[in-house]
């Protein structure tokens, strides 16, 4: 069954809040679920008083498996578990901090549990900086290693100085118990494009509050890509610190049998003329394999001119997978450019199977097809080759797993 919602435009209305949770959350309601205010009144704090651990009846814990992050609620977290190493752009700089440096969380407070956790549990941080109008000559680097299951904090910041441009890729590899915060600050006029891939072992498990900040005419492009773990939790928050700044955030994910992916973006328009773009999409396959996915966006009221759109598109590729799609749009002025967001999950599209089919392509191939045309658009979009053609082969590797189980299915059928 496939569901899409779209919402375009800006009528001149004093408060618009399109929630596409709130029918769901109501029904919960009585189940527990406590339901979502706006998003403007959520804690944030970097007082882990301020934010009591999660029950899962939460709002915004309902579709996590709270009980497989539960070693990540606590204060007591380490700093062993992982290693991290950076390969930088011969222009870029890289410190390793204590926490009392003054530019550590200047993009913003956590907003939950596992981000302030995060915040108050690491002791080292490391700060990679692109210094002010330089262009970096490659791709910087940074290599996070899971070296042991011991419960972990990891802080990063990335900084674009006023007028330069980079591109930094934060590789997630091995398998650990990974409580993290990753910092983006873009100066004015900077253009900076930040890349996670979460390419765990089956057994991790990964919370990541990644908070952004943009100031006047900076361009921030932040790509997610997801593939293993057990439990991987991204939370990017963007907010707009100057006028004329644009953000693009790109998210592919791929889930199998037993995992939880989970995807929780914000993009606060706090600032006129402001343009922002979100393109998730993902596919799932296996019995458990669940993927969420929720994008808020917050038109403040003095935010004229904004110009927003978001969109998720989901693929389930065999039955027992789940994904949970949620759009929310919360606009407090009628003076925008243009505001909308489309949400859609389903099965193969049959009619184009048939069509492949029909020219005489084999179903297993025709399927793989149609999963590369899903994602191809996307992958163009990240404009990091080398991250396009590793996701190119795991997205193959993946296809194998699942053409596995066709095949073997009909060979049993005959």
């Amino acid at each position: 069954m496939t569901s899409t919602t779209e919402n375009k435009g800006g009528a001149a209305v004093p408060t618009l809040t399109t929630d596409h949770s709130r029918a769901k959350a109501d029904g919960a309601h009585s189940h527990g679920v406590v339901p979502a205010g706006s998003r403007a009144e959520r804690v944030t704090s970097f007082d882990l008083a301020d934010i009591p651990v999660p029950t899962g009846r939460e709002e915004e814990w309902r579709f996590t498996p709270v009980d497989r992050l539960q070693p990540l609620f606590a204060p007591e977290l380490g700093a062993a578990g992982v290693r991290t190493t950076v390969v930088p752009a011969p222009e870029v700089r890289v410190e390793i901090v204590g926490r009392d440096d003054e530019r550590l969380g200047t993009a913003g407070k956590p907003g939950d549990r596992t981000a302030v956790t995060a915040w108050n549990a690491f002791t080292e941080a490391t700060v990679v900086t692109v210094p002010a109008e330089a262009v970096a000559s490659d791709v910087t680097s940074v290599r996070v290693e899971g070296i042991s299951k011991d419960a972990t904090a990891s802080h990063l910041l990335i900084r674009a100085e006023r007028f330069s441009q980079a591109v930094v890729v934060v590789d997630h590899l091995g398998d650990a118990l990974l409580d993290q915060t990753v910092e983006i600050v873009v100066e004015e006029g900077a253009h900076l494009t930040v890349v996670s891939v979460q390419d765990w072992a089956d057994g991790a498990v990964h919370a990541s509050s990644h908070r952004a900040t943009i100031a006047r005419d900076g361009r921030l492009k932040h790509v997610v890509v997801t593939f293993g773990g057990d439990v991987v939790r991204i939370t990017p928050d963007a907010t707009f610190a100057g006028e004329g700044a644009e953000v693009e955030m790109v998210g592919l994910y791929f889930a199998d049998a037993d995992q939880h992916q989970e995807h929780r973006l914000f993009v606060d328009h706090a600032q006129p003329r402001c343009k922002s773009r979100v393109t998730y999409k993902g596919a799932l396959q296996g019995v458990g394999a669940h993927a969420v996915w929720v994008g808020d966006v917050l038109i403040q009221a003095h935010a004229e001119g904004t110009d927003t759109y978001e969109l998720n598109r989901n693929l389930v590729l065999t039955d027992g997978a789940r994904a949970d799609s949620v759009p929310n749009l919360e606009i407090e002025t009628g003076e925008i450019d243009g505001a909308g967001h489309a949400s859609a999950t389903g099965r193969f599209d049959d009619e184009q199977l048939f069509y492949l089919m029909a020219r005489g392509i084999p179903e297993v191939d025709a399927r793989r097809l149609v999963v590369r045309g899903f994602f191809a658009e996307l992958i163009d979009e990240i404009g990091v080759p080398a991250v396009e053609e590793r996701l190119i082969a795991s997205i193959e590797a993946e296809l194998e797993k699942s053409m596995s189980v066709i095949t073997g299915v009909a060979d049993a059928a005959e």
